[in-house]
């Protein structure tokens, strides 16, 4: 085996292995936008959006 074929070998290794690492980090900063976007609120936030809290804020302020 000569100098130069071990050397494209190398290379090739490489640079398959920064492409590969690249694709690995590109994977998790996807998954950790879309999770964050998913994630149901939480608390009272979870009802506000119900027709049953909008009824009862309304009856509420028709008390006041």
């Amino acid at each position: 085996m000569d100098g130069g074929n071990g050397r494209s070998r190398l290379r090739t290794f490489l640079l398959g292995g920064l492409v590969g690492a690249s694709a690995v980090i590109a994977a998790a900063r996807r998954r950790q936008t879309r999770t964050v976007a998913k994630l149901p609120p939480q608390g009272l936030a979870a009802f506000e959006d119900a027709p049953c809290y909008h009824e009862q804020a309304a009856r509420d302020e028709q008390r006041r």
